[in-house]
């Protein structure tokens, strides 16, 4: 694995555990944090020993408290619109990956911190996270995809409210909502981000990925285009050899061995 200025990386058991590490800053997204978050989202892509892969950030306060707003000032519209696009292209990667990425809350997820955590396939977080999109407190709107995928995790309605109010919710509002799935005591929160982990990355990897398509394609087409699309990804598994083993296997009663072909 690379060495990072603003990431600690670990890869144990093919899970890669990614922690945000500017504790000094409650893991505030500047440039140098978004550049090696793109870095490392090649890593888990193009690494064959990366199964999934979980984000959590340093420290008992923060995941990420929100963008480095130092950083903001003095942009022109131009710079603007790219420091947002580039944010938004990592993010988009990290939802897109073929590979499961979690979200292990330990603390605040606010504006471009929410907005990471939203771009993961799933998210675990502690009894004591707060969540929330403040950005129009300092005149501006989410950056990194936040009114998108609010909108689209939570609900039009809620999304508003959100954005709008810049109200920061609490753990219990955030899984009512369904922004967050599993909330855990403190010190379950990494052991349980790798059981779940570990629970993925024991399934068929092809599978795993077309599900992961599946989802997230269908869950902008019609019904009728989100069956067709399901049907497409069951007809393309049923010609491998993972669905061959795994069919041997249960008649066998042993554990399946993955090839992911």
């Amino acid at each position: 694995m690379a060495m990072y200025k603003t990431l600690l990386t670990d890869l144990t058991d093919n899970i890669l555990t990614v922690t945000i590490h500017r504790p000094d800053k409650l893991n505030a997204l500047n440039k140098d944090v978004i550049a090696e978050l793109g870095e490392v989202v090649t890593e888990i892509y193009d690494n064959k020993e990366i199964r999934s892969a979980i984000i959590t950030g340093s420290g008992q306060r923060a995941f990420v408290a929100g963008a480095d707003i130092s950083e903001f000032m003095g942009l022109s519209r131009e710079e603007g619109q790219a420091l947002s696009a580039k944010g938004s292209d990592i993010f988009f990667r990290i939802a897109s990956s073929p590979k499961p990425i979690a979200a292990a809350i330990n603390g605040f997820a606010l504006g471009g911190g929410c907005e990471l955590a939203m771009a993961c396939h799933f998210r675990l977080c502690v009894t004591t996270a707060k969540f929330g999109q403040p950005e129009v407190n300092l005149g501006l709107i989410p950056g990194y995809g936040g009114t998108a995928r609010t909108t689209r995790r939570v609900g039009k309605g809620m999304a508003m409210y959100l954005c709008l109010t810049g109200e920061i919710i609490d753990a219990r509002e955030a899984l009512r909502i369904g922004l967050v799935q599993r909330v855990v005591p403190a010190a379950e929160l990494m052991n349980e981000a790798r059981r779940i982990a570990t629970t993925i990355a024991s399934k068929a990897p092809l599978a795993i990925a077309a599900c992961k398509r599946t989802i997230n394609n269908g869950a902008h087409l019609s019904i009728d285009d989100a069956l067709e699309l399901e049907a497409l990804e069951f007809g393309t598994l049923v010609d491998t050899e993972d669905i061959k083993e795994g069919t041997r296997a249960f008649l066998e009663k042993r554990k399946p061995v993955w090839k992911g072909k």
